[in-house]
C-alpha cells in the first residue's frame, strides 16, 4: 500500500503523486477512475480491485501552480551532481553561494551552485572575478513543468513517463 501513483486532472494535467491507499479510496467513492493499472490487483473476501498507477480526477480541480523549493537536494537535482566549477560528477558536493554572502549574496537560485569540495575551497569567501572561477552554467530557478516536478519519480515509474512529458 505504500506505492506512488500519479493523479492526473480531469484534463489529464498532473497534479500530484499520493499512495496507492489514498488513491484506492478515491476510485472507492468515485471521485477519481483509473487510467492505468499495470501492477496487478488486491483480493479482498468478497472483491478485487485493480491496483492503480496512474488514476485521474473526474471533476476539475482549480489549484495553485508549484513551484520548486530551494533547498540542498533541489539545487543537486537542478545540477545533475556535478560541480558548476570543473564537471566533476560526484554525490558529495557542498552549495556554494557564486556572490558570497559575507560580500551581500543572497541565498537564491540564481546565487547558489553545487561545488565539488576542492572547488569550494578554491574559490573560497570570492568573487568570481576576484577568483577567476565563474559557474559553467549560469544558476536560474529550474522549470516548473510536470516533467520536472514529478520527474524524480520516473526511475521508479516508467509508466508514467507519457502523462509527464506531456505537460
Amino acid at each position: 500500500m505504500n506505492e506512488q501513483v500519479l493523479v492526473l486532472n480531469a484534463n489529464f494535467q498532473p497534479i500530484n503523486v499520493t499512495s496507492m491507499y489514498r488513491a484506492v479510496n478515491l476510485m472507492l467513492t468515485e471521485k477519481a477512475t483509473l487510467v492505468l493499472n499495470g501492477r496487478g490487483v488486491i483480493r479482498s473476501v468478497s472483491q478485487t480491485f485493480p491496483i492503480p498507477s496512474v488514476i485521474r480526477l473526474n471533476r476539475m480541480v482549480k489549484f495553485p501552480r508549484p513551484v520548486v523549493k530551494l533547498n540542498r537536494k533541489e539545487v543537486f537535482r537542478r545540477d545533475h551532481f556535478v560541480c558548476q566549477y570543473c564537471g566533476k560528477q560526484t554525490s558529495d558536493l557542498p552549495i556554494d553561494h557564486v556572490i558570497p554572502r559575507h560580500l551581500g549574496g543572497k541565498t537564491r537560485w540564481g546565487n547558489v551552485v553545487s561545488a565539488c569540495g576542492r572547488c569550494n575551497h578554491l574559490k573560497g569567501g570570492l568573487t568570481p572575478e576576484q577568483s577567476g572561477m565563474h559557474p559553467i552554467k549560469r544558476p536560474k530557478r529550474p522549470p516548473n513543468t510536470a516533467a520536472y516536478l514529478f520527474g524524480k519519480h520516473l526511475n521508479q515509474q516508467q509508466d508514467w513517463e507519457n502523462f509527464l512529458l506531456g505537460w
